[in-house]
């Protein structure tokens, strides 16, 4: 790319920190519209079941999600690294390599899904009456895996590279995209879970070919033409090295979840559209120690590339402070009015009635998540994702699942007490976690051996 673009190595760290991460934010924000509206037209529009299908729906399809995020970060990573260490061959190897690997990735991912469907539905204690609906939001999603994993992939890539504007825009024309057609399909065609699913589909087609189509135009490292799209083994190997530990610790995170999603699935559709909404919650309440924690990934490694650690740790304080003040307004909110956060999604009086408690208690989870997510993205900068890897499946299980197994087995008609589980797991997480970056500060090698080494 031939533009200039910002600096993450020099310069004030905390300048470098906003306006590396604010783009991304708003990015992060329109992107989780798409599931925020899915459930608000549904919620608006169709009944329970619908919510249910929705919920339990895009459970699934976060597997998807979070696979393929953990990947592409990495492909943040390494890009960011080779910039940082101003290795253009590098930088275009690895941009070939992480575009021609997902391609493959997205096939795959796309025959699993449609031939594994019915039976994780069923291992999730699906509701029956909702159980046909949440088939097609599924199914109709896995066809749009291919558009998943190229949006994610050209994100990551232009992160790495130093870039968080261009992602935003492409996400916000994804996003006026999903929401004109939510209203269209689920409102005034009527087709329920499925119309969302399709929005969602067509959406990320477009943000896709729009991204791309921008890109060729503005004389991108990448030219997109099919002889272009070549794997370099050795980068490959990188690639896998880093980006596989954080897959798989994102799928060990979501399948704890979908734990948690059967068990409530259990105790009726009412309880099953509670956590759906909560995990809308989930999301928005933990955008900024997300969009904090990849930008102190493509910050840390940029900076570990370029021999200067300090300014890497720095970073990582200043983002841990913001990310605390963010979700510790959700918390207050949750706290104070529960009753208004889940009616945004539902004017059940029953949905209303059995989220208030759960509400309540796993809003604590909005302030753990907050240190837990942060410390991760400047683990996964320098390189360390093996550690996060084994943090966080930890965490989920031998952490979340027996933990919810214990309460549900106890408390299994409080939700209240279900929704203490989470924040309880991160606070131990969160623990363990700091500790570790402390410990590691003090004993890591000098920042020439870590540069040449990560």
């Amino acid at each position: 790319m031939h533009e200039k673009t910002p600096s993450l190595t020099s310069g004030s760290v905390v300048r470098a920190l906003i306006t590396f991460t604010v783009p991304f934010l708003l990015a992060n924000i329109l992107q989780s519209l798409y599931g925020a509206v899915d459930l608000f037209v549904v919620g608006r529009y169709c009944d329970a079941q619908s919510v249910a299908a929705v919920s339990t729906g895009t459970q699934v399809t976060q597997i998807i999600t979070s696979l393929v995020s953990g990947l592409t970060l990495g492909g943040t990573i390494l890009i960011g690294k080779y910039t940082g260490m101003g290795d253009e061959t590098r930088v275009r190897q690895s941009i070939a390599t992480t575009l021609s690997v997902f391609s493959i990735v997205a096939l795959l991912l796309t025959a699993l899904m449609l031939l594994f469907e019915r039976p994780l539905l069923t291992l999730l204690r699906t509701p029956q009456e909702s159980f046909e609906e949440t088939m097609q939001y599924v199914a109709i999603c896995s066809w749009g895996n291919f558009f998943i994993c190229g949006y994610n992939s050209l994100s990551a890539i232009l992160r790495g590279y130093g870039d968080s504007k261009r992602p935003m825009l492409f996400v916000g024309i994804a996003c006026m995209v999903n929401i004109v057609l939510d209203f269209v399909f689920v409102r005034f065609f009527a087709l329920g879970a499925a119309g969302t699913a399709l929005a969602t589909v067509i959406a990320q087609a477009v943000s896709m070919f729009v991204a791309i189509f921008y890109l060729r135009r503005r004389h991108f490292l990448f030219d997109f033409k099919p002889s272009s799209f070549r794997i370099t083994p050795h980068i490959a190997r990188e690639l896998a090295r880093i980006g596989v530990p954080i897959s798989f610790q994102e799928l060990m995170v979501r399948i704890s979840f979908l734990y948690l999603t059967a068990v409530m699935n259990g105790c009726g559709v009412f309880a099953a559209a509670v956590v759906g909404i909560g995990a809308k919650y989930d999301v928005f309440s933990m955008l900024t120690a997300t969009s904090v924690s990849n930008a102190l990934a493509a910050i840390t490694a940029q900076n570990m590339g370029a021999g200067k650690p300090e300014r890497a740790r720095q970073s990582l304080w200043y983002g841990m402070g913001f990310s605390l003040f963010v979700a510790a307004l959700f918390f207050v909110w949750a706290q104070l009015s529960p009753e208004s956060m889940i009616g945004a999604f539902s004017s059940d009086a029953n949905v209303i009635a059995a989220g208030v408690p759960y509400f309540r208690s796993c809003s604590y989870d909005y302030l753990m998540v907050a240190l837990v997510f942060t410390l991760n993205g400047y683990l996964n900068g320098r390189s360390k994702t093996v550690w996060t890897m084994v943090s966080c499946s930890a965490g989920a299980l031998l952490l979340r699942i027996p933990m919810v197994s214990v309460f549900a087995a106890n408390f299994g008609d409080q939700l209240g007490m279900l929704g203490l589980v989470a924040p309880i797991v991160s606070g131990i997480m969160a623990c363990y976690t700091l500790a570790y970056v402390l410990w590691e500060g003090r004993h890591s090698a000098n920042p020439n051996t870590e540069r040449s080494a990560s």
